[in-house]
């Protein structure tokens, strides 16, 4: 079993156990197993790192075996320097959302620890595979545990939110099945993905797979107008469920755009990027204007989400290497930012029970620990030189400016709207006098809280001020696939 392998199975092993010996009376310890189940997940991915070969595109830490012989599908995996880092990302933020919970998950724990771990082995399992079929068994598996986190732990609404999200990405993904299957006859029997990449496709048929894929992985990113899923199920998912959902979940539906569409369809990419830049740039400055008016913190983040990742398909579709690039460094950067937000709205909300900005006013004077942290990753989440936020944005600025300058005008307005809607949501929770008995009463950060908010801002500032590492090993692999979308594969 290699390094892959034990990434995904060593989460998902232990989630099931967590599940079958788990008992109200033994939450203690299952809080400790979880702890450790994700640290060990993590520690298992770093060498992925640690040892790749950044001089080559070429598929790294590859593992093949027989799955389902009559169909020639593979249990196949490997990872590059596009999806290396998405491996370590996930393993990360599941520690943090286990210590998330230690205190304020009192019911089901070891069911609700169970989801997580099985739901960080799956998206692992998204970012790993090579075959297929394996990928399609689990990107659809991830719906199953997030749909139980919002249904079971989330709020008042969390059924009707769990179903739509259930429904939405769903209804989707079958098409990519068509898809799949389509490619599976086209190549002669093969579910092997870079096998695809090689494959000449008619200009009608590389269309049509185009939208195939897209109508799966829009739905997930979420492109507009198909995103109405995503605040929903933010509002109503506990504090967990949304960090993973914003940190990690999204960027399956990016990451399907890098691995399926542009390298096995160029054709269409090149035909149909007009459409997908578009559609980024009306969520970049449309979704900023509705996140402005937000009154709830959680729709408000929610909605800055959507207009972040716009920015990472913008960066997809300009074909270059500051935009591709920068599209991949702002969803791992995203990943980082946005799970910080949604953590801090959660401890807020575990102290008032309220997601309300009109809940709130002058929170510094009571909590100035907390406070100093959720304003640092405020300005992250605004964009701000030095922080993570800041990267990703201007690579992909730069990019379009060699595309297109007034597309890159019209992109760059986020850092004018991410600025208003975050700095207003700041200065009325955080700033002034305080506004009601119950933010006067407020305690501040105890040592688990600031102990994960402290990782993530560890992680947030090294990105910022030195993304070399990041960027050094996506490089080559961005290079390559775009010399491959770059070459017609019309028949």
């Amino acid at each position: 079993m290699g390094l892959l392998s034990l990434a995904i199975w060593l989460p998902i092993v232990l989630g099931v156990l967590l599940l079958a010996l788990g008992r109200e009376q033994h939450a203690g310890a299952v809080r400790w197993l979880a702890l450790l189940g994700s640290t060990l997940s993590f520690v298992v991915t770093l060498p992925l790192v640690t040892r790749f070969d950044r001089s080559t595109a070429a598929m790294q830490f590859t593992e093949s075996a027989a799955w389902i012989d009559r169909f020639a599908v593979r249990y196949a995996l490997g990872v590059d320097g596009i999806s290396v880092w998405f491996v370590l990302l996930t393993a990360f933020i599941t520690i943090v959302v286990v210590i998330s919970a230690w205190e304020v998950i009192t019911e089901r724990i070891h069911q609700y620890m169970g989801a997580f771990l099985i739901l960080s082995g799956l998206m692992v399992g998204v970012f790993s595979a090579l075959d297929g079929l394996l990928f399609y068994v689990f990107f659809e598996a991830t719906l199953i545990p997030m749909y139980l986190i919002i249904g079971i732990w989330g709020g008042e609404r969390r059924i009707y939110a769990a179903f739509k999200f259930f429904l939405y990405t769903l209804l989707g993904s079958l098409l990519m099945l068509v898809a799949l299957i389509y490619l599976y006859y086209k190549s002669g029997g093969s579910f092997d993905i870079l096998t695809w990449h090689a494959l000449p496709l008619p200009a009608t048929a590389q269309t049509l797979l185009f939208f195939a894929f897209f109508a799966a992985f829009a739905v997930k990113v979420p492109m507009w107008p198909v995103h109405t899923w995503l605040p929903d199920a933010h509002v109503e998912a506990p504090t967990g469920g949304s960090v993973v959902l914003a940190a990690i979940m999204l960027k399956l539906g990016a990451y399907g755009f890098l691995r399926f569409s542009l390298p096995i369809v160029p054709d269409a990419s090149h035909e149909w990027a007009g459409f997908v830049i578009t559609l980024s740039l009306i969520a970049v400055v449309y979704i900023g204007l509705v996140a402005l008016v937000q009154q709830d913190m959680k729709k408000l983040v929610a909605y800055s989400s959507i207009a972040h990742m716009g920015f990472v398909t913008l960066g997809f579709f300009i074909f270059n290497d500051l935009g591709m690039a920068g599209g991949i460094v702002q969803m791992i950067s995203h990943g980082f930012v946005s799970g910080a937000m949604f953590l801090c709205i959660g401890v807020l909300y575990d102290r008032v029970h309220s997601r309300e900005i009109a809940a709130y006013g002058g929170v510094a004077n009571t909590m100035p620990r907390f406070a100093a942290l959720a304003v640092f990753f405020a300005m992250a989440n605004c964009g701000l030189p030095g922080t993570a936020g800041f990267v990703g944005e201007w690579m992909v600025i730069l990019g379009a400016v060699k595309f297109n300058f007034w597309i890159a005008l019209t992109a760059a307005t986020t850092l004018v709207f991410g600025a208003a809607y975050t700095l207003w949501m700041v200065k009325r929770v955080y700033f002034g006098a305080v506004a009601n008995d119950e933010v006067r009463g407020l305690v501040d950060l105890n040592a688990r809280e600031f102990f994960m908010l402290a990782l993530l801002a560890v992680a947030v500032l090294w990105m910022g001020v030195y993304p070399k590492p990041f960027t050094d090993v996506m490089q080559v692999s961005v290079a390559k696939l775009l010399e491959h979308v770059a070459v017609s594969k019309l028949i």
